[in-house]
C-alpha cells in the first residue's frame, strides 16, 4: 500500500526522475536535519571548551544519537508547536534525557537553519564542479580532435565565412570556462553565519559567559572551524544576508544560459546533419516517425536551462524584501528555489557530460554544405589570383558578377545545386587561373588561423582550469531516462 501511496501525490521530477543521488541527499530531510544535530553537538563542544557547566557524558550522548532521527516523532511536534527546528529540538532531547537541558543553548533557529544551508551551498558546489570540469574536459579533447576541421560559419543563422568544428566547440568551452570560474568564487565566498543569536549582535552568548567579549568571539571561531569553514561573516541579522543566495544562485543561472547556447546550437546543427547527440541502440525518437532521431538530450538541457535561469528571480525578490533585521517571508521559496537551483544545474551538467562525451561529426556532410556554399566565399580569392596573373580587377569582378547572379538562380529558381565553379572553368576569360582553381578553393585557406587558436586556448585557458579536478575525471554518465 505504501509504494502504491507513493503515485498518488505529486513528486519533483527533479528528483524523481533526472537528479543524481548525491545532489539529492545534499538537500534531502536526512542531510538537513542530521546537520542540524551535528551543529548542537559544535556549540555545546565549543561552549564547554570555554567553561560552560557541559559534561562529556552529555556530549557523548548527543553524538551517539547524531544520527537516528524519529521523523514521526519530529512531524508531530511540528503539528503541535507550529516550529521546524523546535520540534527537532524535543525530538533531539527526547533520546538525549542528559543533554536535554544544554541542547540549542544560546542559539535562535537560524544557528541551525541558516548555517545548515550554507553548509548545502558549499556542499551542493563541491558536486557541481568537478561534473562541470568534466564537461569541460570532453569538449576540450572533441575541439583538439577536430580543430582543423573546416565547417560553414552562421552569422544570423545564414552560411558565412568558414570556421572549423573544434573552433566553435572552442567558444562554447570559453563560456563554460568563465562559468567554472563563477562557481568556484562563489564557492568560495562563502562564509559561515555563525553563533550571532536572535538579531546577530551575540547578545545570548554574551549572557551567557558573562560579558567576556573574547570567549564569544572564540566561540564564533571554533563553531565556524568545526563546520569546515575559514571564515564567518562578522555582521549579519537575524540571518546572512539574502545577496549570498542571489550570488549563488546567480552563478548557476548564468551557467544555464551557457548550457541553453551550447544545446540549441548542437540541436541547429543536428537538423543540419552535421552534427548529432549520441542515440542509443533502441532509443525512439519518435511514437508517430520511426526514422525521426530527435536531440533530446539537448532539448532536455534547454528546457531545464530555461527553468534554471528563471530561479534567479527568486533569491532576487527575497534579498529585496527582507525588512531591517529579518522577516520570514523568506522561508517558504527558499526551501524550494535554492535547491531546484542546485538540482537544476546538476541534471543538466551531467546530461551536457553525456551528449560530449558521444557528439558524432558527420565530416562528409560538413563537405558537403561548404561545396554548396564556398563557390560565393571564394570569389575574392578568385579575383586576387587572376590580378597576380595579370587581369584587370574591374573587369574580374564584373565577370564574377555576372556568373555569380547566374548561379544564385539556378539556386533558388530551379533548386539546383551551385554551378558557379562551372561557369568560371567554362569561361575563356578565367583560363590563366585554371591550373591553380583547386589550391584557389581549398576550404582549409578559408579558416584563418582556427586551428592555431584552438591550440593555444585550451593549452593557456582550459586545461589549467581543470588541474585541480584531475583526479575525478573518470567518471562516466549513463543516463537513466
Amino acid at each position: 500500500m505504501e509504494a502504491a501511496d507513493e503515485f498518488m501525490k505529486y513528486r519533483s521530477p527533479l528528483v524523481s526522475r533526472y537528479a543524481s543521488k548525491e545532489m539529492a541527499y545534499n538537500f534531502s530531510d536526512r542531510k538537513k536535519f542530521t546537520t542540524w544535530r551535528k551543529l548542537w553537538i559544535y556549540l555545546a563542544k565549543a561552549e564547554k571548551a570555554l567553561g560552560l557547566p557541559i559534561t562529556d557524558a552529555q556530549i557523548v550522548e548527543m553524538e551517539s544519537h547524531e544520527k537516528d532521527i524519529d521523523f514521526a516523532m519530529a512531524a508531530e511536534e511540528e503539528r503541535k508547536l507550529r516550529h521546524d527546528v523546535m520540534a527537532h529540538v524535543h525530538t533531539f532531547a527526547h533520546c538525549c534525557p542528559t543533554a536535554a537541558p544544554i541542547i540549542h543553548l544560546g542559539a535562535t533557529s537560524c544557528y541551525v537553519g541558516d548555517n545548515t544551508d550554507l553548509i548545502m551551498l558549499r556542499d551542493g558546489f563541491d558536486i557541481l564542479l568537478p561534473k562541470l570540469a568534466r564537461v569541460i574536459d570532453r569538449l576540450s579533447k572533441f575541439a583538439e580532435k577536430y580543430a582543423d576541421l573546416p565547417t560553414l560559419g552562421f552569422t544570423h543563422y545564414q552560411p558565412a565565412q568558414l570556421t572549423t568544428v573544434g573552433k566553435r566547440a572552442c567558444l562554447w568551452l570559453q563560456d563554460l570556462a568563465m562559468d567554472m570560474r563563477n562557481l568556484q568564487r562563489a564557492r568560495d565566498d562563502l562564509r559561515f553565519r555563525g553563533v550571532k543569536g536572535t538579531t546577530g549582535t551575540q547578545a545570548s552568548f554574551l549572557q551567557l559567559f558573562q560579558g567576556e567579549h573574547d570567549k564569544v568571539e572564540d566561540l564564533d571561531r571554533m563553531v565556524t572551524e568545526m563546520a569546515g569553514f575559514k571564515k564567518a561573516y562578522l555582521v549579519t541579522g537575524q540571518t546572512y544576508s539574502r545577496k549570498v543566495d542571489v550570488d549563488c544562485v546567480s552563478s548557476l543561472a548564468s551557467m544555464g544560459a551557457s548550457v541553453h547556447k551550447i544545446c540549441t546550437d548542437i540541436r541547429l546543427l543536428a537538423n543540419l546533419k552535421e552534427i548529432e547527440e549520441p542515440f542509443e541502440k533502441d532509443q525512439i525518437g519518435s511514437s508517430a516517425m520511426p526514422y525521426k532521431r530527435n536531440p533530446m538530450r539537448a532539448e532536455r538541457c534547454c528546457s531545464l536551462a530555461r527553468h534554471l535561469v528563471a530561479l534567479l528571480s527568486d533569491p532576487l525578490q527575497t534579498a529585496s524584501v527582507q525588512w531591517l533585521e529579518r522577516t520570514l517571508d523568506d522561508s517558504a521559496n527558499r526551501r524550494i528555489s535554492l535547491p531546484e537551483s542546485f538540482l537544476t544545474a546538476d541534471i543538466i551538467l551531467s546530461t551536457l557530460q553525456n551528449i560530449t562525451e558521444g557528439l558524432v561529426v558527420y565530416p562528409k556532410v560538413i563537405e558537403r554544405h561548404i561545396r554548396h556554399e564556398l563557390p560565393f566565399m571564394a570569389t575574392e580569392n578568385i579575383i586576387m589570383a587572376m590580378v597576380k596573373a595579370g587581369g584587370n580587377r574591374q573587369d574580374c569582378h564584373e565577370k564574377i558578377r555576372v556568373l555569380s547572379q547566374e548561379a544564385a538562380a539556378v539556386v533558388k529558381q530551379e533548386g539546383g545545386d551551385n554551378d558557379l565553379l562551372a561557369r568560371v572553368q567554362k569561361d575563356p576569360y578565367f583560363a590563366p587561373i585554371l591550373g591553380n582553381l583547386d589550391s584557389v578553393l581549398d576550404p582549409k585557406t578559408f579558416i584563418g588561423r582556427a586551428p592555431q587558436q584552438v591550440t593555444r586556448f585550451l593549452s593557456e585557458e582550459v586545461r589549467p582550469l581543470l588541474e585541480p579536478f584531475k583526479a575525478k575525471m573518470d567518471v562516466k554518465i549513463e543516463l537513466e531516462l
